[in-house]
């Protein structure tokens, strides 16, 4: 949450790319057209996903895009950012922008592997594969965790930046789209110098990654599955390619992408909330609350939201605003289009505070809900828990959305205000060795030798030389 609130958090269902089939050999024709206007980042995917600062990162990206565009078979105004999520993806929309997430800026291991899949996304740009697709703007399940009970007009107020964020970038891609981005991907990073064969490596890295989590969070390959003969055909495309330019020598570099990514956060942000222990952390904002059981959780910019595993009720705390909680309580109750509202003052764990209770009619999305908002005021700014199930079921969950709201209290454990996020460290092997044991030289737990070695792009038992460098993680 950043509002106040928290920021991006660890779920993104973005578009990357997807599986590839073989269809005609060689590389794809030269799609044509008029330029298309994306050079602003879209605000909901920054609401969403939150804006990642890091000026030398965001310099090479607009470089090698801008290098790319200017070869490109669709040349345009473009756009290219680097948004603050953990998770290792990538896409672009229709309109001509293209997003990285630092978690995909993480696991590439040269500048090559960075501009293949830069290609990749503009080649979905430029052979306007998203023009093709019908837009998705039903609720995401990741968007909102709530799923389809009802309350469509609760989710659009309280989670609209989520479902335009995510929803209108859920394109489906074709795999006849996927072979042509991949052939795009190649021939825009050979043109402007890069070894494209490299991008065919990534994609055994990101495999990997999703070998390695066994965890549902969308990633890179599982928006877009990756197919067994990928690896094969983008390096047949890249040597095809390679000679398309007299088999000049291309560029990998690899120190130099290195070194950019020095001090990179890796995984989630702690500063941005976190979850520990079934209590949620703000360690910047400096206050916590109780997350139910056996729920699950989602952190955005905009909003922290815990859903009932069968996506039964939903409990979102978000900013309300900095007025008393008498004014958000009346603004509550006309966004959400409460009927039969009713509000009464009180106080919560010491904090100034209101009750909202009332009911939304069905609509033809959905039927009915029953909804219950506990506004607080904390100095200048007003929160709301805004806990909502079906009207049948709501007394089921009731004291779990009160046990949450009453445990709003200050953060005040050293531990927890304290905490940093681990961040990427780039090391310089002193001698020939192991990555195993040059990992365990620096102090890198043995349980977390795989992690390590698929962040390298290599195996534990590859050899470092002298004065290589390699990736290790630590605060």
């Amino acid at each position: 949450m950043s509002l106040p609130f928290l920021r991006a958090g660890a779920l993104a269902l973005l578009l990357p790319l997807a599986s590839a089939a073989p269809t005609t050999p060689g590389l794809p024709a030269a799609p044509t057209a008029h330029p298309l206007q994306g050079n602003k980042p879209d605000p909901a995917v920054i609401a969403q996903f939150g804006l990642y600062n890091n000026p030398a990162l965001q310099r090479l990206i607009n470089a090698k895009g801008q290098q790319m565009e200017a070869v490109s078979d669709r040349p345009g105004d473009y756009g290219f950012t680097i948004v603050d999520s953990p998770v290792i993806n990538a896409f672009a929309t229709p309109e001509g922008h293209v997003y990285f997430t630092r978690g995909i800026m993480a696991y590439f291991n040269n500048e090559a592997q960075f501009t293949g899949v830069l290609g990749h996304e503009l080649g979905h740009i430029t052979a306007q594969h998203g023009k093709k697709q019908k837009r998705n703007n039903t609720i995401a399940g990741i968007g909102m965790l709530l799923g389809q009970i009802a309350a469509p007009r609760v989710m659009q107020s309280i989670g609209g930046a989520v479902q335009q964020g995510v929803g209108l970038w859920m394109l489906k891609y074709s795999r006849g789209d996927e072979n042509e981005a991949d052939g795009l991907g190649v021939k825009y990073s050979t043109k402007i110098g890069y070894d494209a064969s490299q991008m065919a490596d990534f994609f055994l890295t990101l495999q990997r990654t999703e070998e390695q989590s066994g965890s549902s969070t969308p990633t890179f390959l599982s928006t877009h599955p990756n197919s067994a003969d990928r690896y094969q055909r983008v390096k047949g495309l890249a040597a095809q390619a390679k000679q398309s330019v007299g088999n000049r020598a291309l560029a990998v570099n690899r120190d130099q992408y290195l070194r950019a990514i020095e001090g990179l956060p890796f995984g989630e942000d702690p500063r941005q909330g976190f979850v520990e222990g079934n209590v949620f952390y703000h360690p910047d904002l400096k206050f916590r609350f109780p997350v139910p059981s056996g729920w699950k959780t989602q952190n955005s910019p905009e909003q922290f939201q815990m859903a009932e595993p069968n996506g039964k009720a939903l409990l979102a705390f978000l900013g309300a605003g900095t007025g008393t909680v008498q004014e958000a309580s009346q603004a509550l109750v006309k966004q959400l289009g409460l009927t039969g509202a009713q509000a009464q003052n009180t106080t919560l764990n010491g904090f100034p505070a209101a009750v909202v209770e009332g009911d939304q009619a069905a609509t033809q999305e959905g039927a009915g809900a029953h909804v219950r908002a506990y506004l607080l005021q904390d100095g200048k700014s007003v929160y709301a828990f805004i806990g909502l199930a079906a009207a049948s079921s709501f007394t089921t969950y009731a004291p779990q959305f009160e046990a949450v709201a009453k445990g709003f209290g200050r953060l005040t454990e050293a531990s927890k205000l304290n905490r940093q996020p681990e961040k990427i460290r780039i090391k310089t092997a002193t001698g020939t060795t192991t990555l195993a044991a040059a990992l365990a030289a620096n102090g890198i737990a043995k349980g977390r030798y795989e992690e390590l070695a698929i962040l390298n792009g290599m195996k534990t038992t590859d050899r470092l030389t002298k004065g290589m460098l390699y990736k290790v993680v630590g605060k």
